[in-house]
């Protein structure tokens, strides 16, 4: 779907990633995170996601991946075959390096999309509290995959990503 936000509008395109996030079940073990997917030249959306979207125990960026391979017909892992280059990921928290469910880390399902995805656009960094010492912004650079930090809505996608948390 073309979208109605301008070209290079990151905080536009975060503030949608929030509002997907926004629809995810608040529970005290998961960051409410919202993605989508954007084929850059044609400022086309081609996937959106958020936290538990999908069944099982599903993040933001996995469940755009599975959508994609869906309307593809192809397995997630063969999706670098079938998608276009030049494609932006939006993500209200960056991705995880490290997953305790013991699912594929976010970090890794974009390195197998790393001659597609040029940038990966955060609203804020991994917070360590699920996950120390978090070695994906490195990964995704080492592989060529920029990491850009849109800055401005920090205090918003904290505030939906921790809601149903334990306040200490």
């Amino acid at each position: 779907m073309t979208s109605s936000i301008q070209p290079g509008d990151h905080k536009a395109y975060m503030r949608l990633a929030l509002s997907l996030a926004e629809k995810s079940p608040p529970k005290p073990t998961n960051y409410r995170v919202g993605a989508l997917v954007v084929h850059v030249p044609s400022n086309t959306i081609l996937a959106t996601g958020y936290t538990l979207e999908l069944e099982g125990n599903t993040h933001a960026e996995q469940c755009c991946f599975m959508k994609l391979a869906q309307q593809h017909g192809v397995p997630e892992e063969k999706l670098s075959e079938v998608l276009p280059k030049n494609l932006a990921l939006y993500t209200t928290v960056e991705p995880c390096s490290k997953r305790l469910s013991g699912n594929l880390p976010c970090v890794e399902r974009v390195l197998r999309l790393a001659g597609c995805i040029k940038t990966v656009y955060v609203g804020i960094l991994e917070p360590e509290k699920f996950v120390q010492e978090n070695t994906g912004r490195k990964s995704l650079k080492d592989a060529g995959i920029q990491v850009v930090h849109v800055e401005g809505t920090e205090k918003e996608i904290l505030a939906v990503a921790t809601a149903g948390h334990v306040k200490e």
